[in-house]
């Protein structure tokens, strides 16, 4: 391993291999180390239709379509009494443009990719601490994770901290992680072989069913297995693990409550340990910091309900990487690049948190604890600008009338009112992101907005005026 780099990443998960690899485009140096060696497992097999850009770019989207992933047509919802579709080739593009991933394999591909575009690649390697000039991160020592013995220490310029949930800055240093209200369930999940595919909806789609207590999700994969698990609230997942004796119980005892989820199943058979995770819904109080940016998870994290986490962490990764690159080259300041990444990326993790909540509260059952408890509560509202992210949603809407629907159950939803709309995403499918983040100079933040031509970076609008480091 290098002992001094220009930028270190740390973490090779989705966030940290497409930053690393995007930074390395640019032809900066960047080293990567990963706590773990890949094929590795992690949960999140749904994938958006937003990452398909920024594989593009990437230029790992012909891997990723080429490798046999499950081809995921959209997602079907049978909420309560009500069931829809939303079908992602609708939304403005042809051919496949998401899918069901084994994480283990997709993981693999992308931090593989990175190694080609030129990034050093160390796995099997844990940081064990960060070294600090003036509040700047500086070196890290590291260490083989099964062998101690085995350390170093490595400088840098920049660091791009996407270690996900541990988050090596926000929790270890900042302590800035501060958890809503909201989402503080717990999901519990296996995989199953020989389970049925739904017989409505695009092919692939996801399937998300509503419980009483929750709901399940069944994602199809390409070895023909289905992840099927269930998100439900912490108290109410403990207090029935110790009456019912252990967590399959409680799985099986909300699976009888799910006849569409329950069918597929009947004739497959479960052939993996139960796995369980806390889905609490979190952001630190900031994303960035002289010579640091925090990406995906180790920024912030959501309820898993829209499947939001690889979109978080690539779109975060893209960011970050056109922030470093523009500094690097002597096209912004630090403070203004710096200050475009926070909040572009906080507006993004936003709008997503208001629209799961309201997703939430369009459960007809509001008898039921778990729905109630999803409801932004007023600390949230203080402490996350709801308003704007709600506007941001109301903006990306292409026409008026869609656009007044959705904000009157928007608007209901931030006010407390029942909403009860059988499907809070009817009227959104026609949001495009490009036309509300700053992909233009239309929609410029602070005067800059993101460009791709000639590489990846940030652009000032003509009528910004540069700062007085600049040429």
């Amino acid at each position: 391993m290098r002992a001094a780099t220009q930028i270190l990443v740390i973490g090779g998960g989705p966030g940290g291999s497409t930053a690393a690899g995007l930074l390395a485009q640019q032809g900066f140096q960047v080293t990567l180390l990963e706590r773990d060696r890949f094929p590795r497992y992690h949960i999140g097999e749904s994938i958006l239709p937003s990452c398909k850009p920024i594989f593009e770019l990437l230029g790992v989207w012909d891997k990723v379509d080429q490798h046999g992933f499950q081809p995921k047509g959209g997602a079907y919802f049978l909420w309560g009494p009500e069931e829809w579709e939303v079908v992602f080739n609708d939304l403005g593009s042809d051919g496949t443009n998401a899918f069901q991933v084994i994480r283990s394999e997709f993981d693999e591909l992308l931090l593989n990719h990175a190694r080609e575009l030129g990034v050093e690649v160390v796995e099997g390697t844990s940081v064990k601490e960060l070294h600090f000039e003036d509040g700047r991160p500086v070196a890290a020592t590291w260490a083989e994770t099964k062998n101690a013995d085995v350390s170093g220490r490595i400088s840098f310029d920049y660091l791009v901290d996407a270690s996900g949930r541990g988050g090596v800055m926000a929790t270890k240093y900042l302590k800035s992680r501060r958890f809503h209200d909201v989402f503080r369930n717990v999901a519990a999940w296996s995989y199953w072989k020989g389970a049925k595919r739904l017989d409505r909806g695009s092919e692939g789609s996801i399937v998300v069913a509503s419980v009483p207590d929750g709901w399940f999700w069944a994602i199809p994969l390409h070895d023909g297995t289905m992840s099927v698990g269930l998100v439900t609230g912490r108290d109410d997942f403990n207090r029935r693990r110790n009456e019912l004796g252990s967590i399959e119980a409680v799985y099986r005892q909300s699976l009888e409550q799910c006849p569409g989820v329950l069918g597929l199943l009947s004739d497959a058979e479960k052939v993996s340990e139960m796995k369980v995770e806390q889905d609490y819904s979190y952001a630190a109080e900031s994303f960035q910091g002289p010579g640091y940016l925090l990406v995906g998870d180790a920024a912030c994290f959501l309820d898993p309900l829209l499947s939001t986490g690889v979109h978080l962490a690539t779109y975060s990764a893209m960011l970050g990487a056109a922030s470093i690159g523009s500094v690097l080259r002597g096209e912004t300041t630090e403070a203004e690049a710096w200050g475009f990444f926070d909040t572009v990326y906080r507006q993004a993790y936003e709008r997503m948190l208001v629209l799961v909540s309201v997703f939430y509260d369009s459960y007809k059952g509001k008898e039921h604890h778990f729905y109630n408890a999803q409801r932004l509560s007023s600390k949230d509202h203080q402490e996350l600008n709801i308003q704007a992210a709600f506007d941001r949603i109301i903006t990306g809407i292409e026409d008026m009338d869609d656009a007044q629907s959705v904000y009157r159950k928007v608007h209901e939803h931030l006010t407390g009112a029942e909403s009860g709309n059988p499907n809070p995403l009817a009227n959104l499918n026609k949001v495009h992101e490009q036309k509300k983040a700053p992909m233009h100079a239309g929609n410029a933040v602070d005067g800059l907005y993101l460009s791709f031509r000639p590489q990846l970076g940030l652009q000032r609008t003509s009528a910004a005026t540069p700062s007085v480091n600049q040429a």
